[in-house]
């Protein structure tokens, strides 16, 4: 039986270009995805701007209500800083928000991780190594080793539009050939990189399970919105 589209309401960074266009090339044919941008400071987020960042997504979260069949909150970083408590609440107050399921993308990382019984995985982000601590310390809770690193350190949102493609799968397959071994998953962070071309030959290269911040989000969307439509 054909899977029927979805309407999605994507909250992310206003800063964000690539993941209202990836996200629906991996949801069911017809899918669509409504962007709401989350204003923020040209730096790359921290711990500080956290609580006023979250309080301006739940906002806006209500243009969304009545309108779409699910929400996703797809900002990586917000997710790590807050931790999976938090990640959690977020998730669970954007439901009460808009009336839809919610998935985030923090969440989503881990929901898959987990369903590769990843425990050793080799990361590529384009964090700073403070928030990269941070995503280390967020998989850690729940038992998921970053065996293996490798970041672009984006000083700023503006450089790190400006990573392509091609520059996160060239990151990647050194990262693999230099540290991959024993590894049980390859995944890359941030729902700003764009994923959608490089993934399918990264798994064939290192044959291994390969996700990215946009595809496990979309990956959990395809998950909790079955369940939704079954129960």
């Amino acid at each position: 039986m054909n899977t029927p589209p979805w309407h999605v309401g994507l909250l992310v960074p206003d800063n964000n270009t690539t993941m209202h266009v990836e996200l629906p090339a991996w949801l069911p044919a017809g899918s669509t995805c409504r962007r709401v941008g989350i204003p923020r400071a040209p730096g790359l987020l921290t711990l500080p701007d956290l609580d006023p960042y979250v309080a301006h997504a739940m906002q806006l979260a209500g243009a969304f209500a009545g309108t779409t069949d699910v929400t996703v909150y797809g900002c990586t970083a917000a997710g790590i800083l807050a931790g999976p408590a938090r990640d959690a609440t977020i998730a669970a107050d954007l439901t009460a928000i808009t009336g839809t399921p919610a998935v985030t993308t923090a969440g989503a990382m881990l929901a898959w991780l987990r369903a590769q019984s990843a425990r050793r995985i080799a990361l590529v982000t384009p964090y700073s190594d403070a928030v990269n601590a941070q995503l280390a310390q967020f998989l850690g809770a729940a038992s998921i080793e970053v065996a293996a690193l490798s970041t672009f350190r984006a000083a700023g949102v503006d450089e790190l539009g400006r990573i392509t493609a091609a520059q996160v799968a060239e990151r990647a397959d050194a990262l693999m050939a230099r540290e991959g071994a024993g590894c049980d998953a390859l995944f890359i962070g941030c729902s700003q990189l764009p994923t959608h071309a490089i993934l399918a030959g990264l798994q064939a290269r290192h044959a291994c399970p390969v996700s990215s911040s946009i595809h496990a989000t979309a990956w959990q969307v395809v998950e909790q919105m079955s369940a939704h439509v079954a129960a």
